[in-house]
């Protein structure tokens, strides 16, 4: 059996897994087992969580050429730390005759030896993921002892060989400039342009030549010693370049220099943004958010044109009462065991429809296996020179290339069966209501559309001829039933009363 050995390391200092290790062990491997290696290939310094190592991909395209039957892996986490991976490059060796062997790892070939070799390959992946944990954690250590973790160094400081923030002599100065001279009255325009009439910025990275960069650096804790990374925050962790009373001033100035909209959206979140429209003008219903007199923010989804174009005089509606309606009829109306049997038989049915991509991968796959068998016969026949081999070299190049796309077409499509189907969407049956990530994905899942008129709703869902208008008394009472029962234990709740008005006029489908 002809084999080649593919070997790889990370840069996260492996010992064993060094590649001279690697390369010993596999070839005493293939000694034992009679396999003649062809040749090697190896990726230093290369994460197996990618698949973009450049040995490795040729190690693929070479299988086409039919010249090994065999990749020889020390164990197969240096073949791939990605589940997905290594199935699609395992697919596509395997149609060109090539099967992956572990040194290591005793694997054998009924199906025992598949659910083993899943199993490995989740460990793989497991590894990555739990070596990237590690590295989180080796950057929570950095972050206690205040060292830097990375990234871009700020304006003014060094990094020193411990890795702690130092102040640059020559860059610090300019950024103390840059403070006071906002602090005493200058525009941020007339700064930047003074600096880099000076020529400050010329040879270094950093251009704050527009507002938003400028104002970046003027909000910076840093300055004033305050050493920040993700939640870890240690004041006097760094030294500053920058006095607080001089920090105190920039931003005091920089706050009244803002100026906000009244309607511009609050920083909340709003799970209709895109699905609800004012029924009056068809205008998309964006979020706002107002103070009222006594300080309290309240939230609102108003129309488009009543906010822009004051062409429109739809009332505003309440951001959480609107969503909570919404949502609990979207989980009521749609979350039904009939409706999530016809939902999965139609899933099932549109996995059915032609793949339009996969035949017009296997077309041209087809047609480069053409040219390649002409020139193959033109060079068993004598006909030959360096042009015609750089020619197959290239087809064959291209060959491997889709048949890895076509490879990854069909994992990725996978059907899934009806019965998977209605366990996942069944899953939705018992939400929390009052969880924003439920909220949110039973939005974003089953609403297509909601417009909202002065005395109704209706609702449009992702399925043919699923909607339902619902009139605003019904949720006035739906509300008024819900606070009625809300000291007893044995009424009806807020989700039956709904029912209860859905069951007259459902869809058909």
């Amino acid at each position: 059996m002809r084999c080649v050995i593919y070997a790889r390391y990370s840069s996260d200092g492996q010992r064993e897994e060094s590649v001279e290790g690697q390369l010993r062990e596999c070839k005493e491997y293939a000694e034992r087992h009679n396999m003649t290696i062809v040749t090697s290939f190896v990726d230093r310094a290369q994460s197996a969580r990618s698949d973009d190592r450049p040995e490795f991909q040729k190690m693929i395209r070479d299988s086409a050429k039919k010249q090994f039957d065999i990749v020889l892996v020390w164990k197969l986490d240096r073949f791939a730390r990605n589940r997905f991976d290594a199935a699609t490059y395992r697919a596509i060796l395997k149609r060109n005759g090539v099967k992956v062997v572990s040194a290591k790892e005793n694997i054998s070939d009924g199906p025992e030896g598949i659910i083993l070799e899943a199993m490995l390959d989740g460990m793989a992946e497991y590894y990555s993921a739990e070596l990237s944990v590690k590295v989180k954690r080796g950057q929570k250590e950095n972050a206690l002892k205040c060292k830097a973790n990375g990234g871009m160094i700020p304006f003014g400081y060094i990094i020193n060989a411990d890795r702690y923030y130092e102040i640059d002599p020559l860059t610090a100065p300019i950024v103390l400039e840059m403070f006071t001279k906002y602090a005493d009255g200058m525009t941020v325009k007339e700064i930047s342009d003074e600096l880099n009439s000076r020529g400050v910025f010329t040879n270094t990275k950093y251009k704050y030549t527009n507002k938003s960069s400028f104002h970046n650096l003027l909000k910076n804790r840093r300055y004033i010693g305050e050493y920040r990374y993700g939640e870890t925050i240690t004041p006097d962790g760094m030294p500053a370049i920058v006095s607080q009373e001089i920090f105190d001033r920039v931003q005091e100035r920089m706050e009244k220099n803002q100026h906000k909209p009244a309607y511009m959206k609050a920083e909340t979140e709003y799970i209709l943004t895109t699905k609800i429209f004012c029924g009056k003008c068809g205008t998309m219903m964006v979020g706002v958010g107002g103070t009222s007199k006594t300080g309290k923010v309240h939230h609102y989804y108003k129309c488009g044109n009543a906010i822009y174009k004051k062409s429109c005089d739809k009332k505003t509606v309440q951001k959480d009462w609107i969503e909570r309606h919404i949502v609990a009829l979207t989980r009521d109306y749609v979350l039904r065991d009939e409706i999530i049997v016809r939902l999965a038989d139609a899933v099932v049915e549109l996995q059915k429809r032609e793949n339009t991509t996969i035949p017009f991968l296997q077309k041209q796959l087809g047609d480069i296996e053409k040219r390649i068998g002409n020139i193959i016969n033109s060079i068993e026949e004598g006909i030959a020179n360096a042009s015609v081999k750089q020619r197959l070299d290239e087809l064959e190049t291209k060959k491997a290339d889709l048949e890895i796309s076509l490879a990854r077409e069909k994992i990725e499509k996978t059907p899934l069966t009806k019965e998977q189907i209605v366990f996942w969407i069944s899953k939705f049956k018992g939400g929390d209501i009052e969880n924003p990530e439920y909220r949110r994905s039973l939005v974003d899942i089953f609403v297509n559309s909601v417009f909202l008129y002065d005395d109704k709703l209706v609702i449009t869902f992702n399925w043919k001829d699923g909607s339902k208008t619902v009139t605003l008394a019904e949720l006035e009472a739906a509300d008024e039933a819900a606070e009625a029962s809300t000291s007893a234990e044995n009424v009806v709740n807020i989700s039956d009363f709904r029912c209860s008005h859905l069951d007259g006029n459902r869809p058909s489908y």
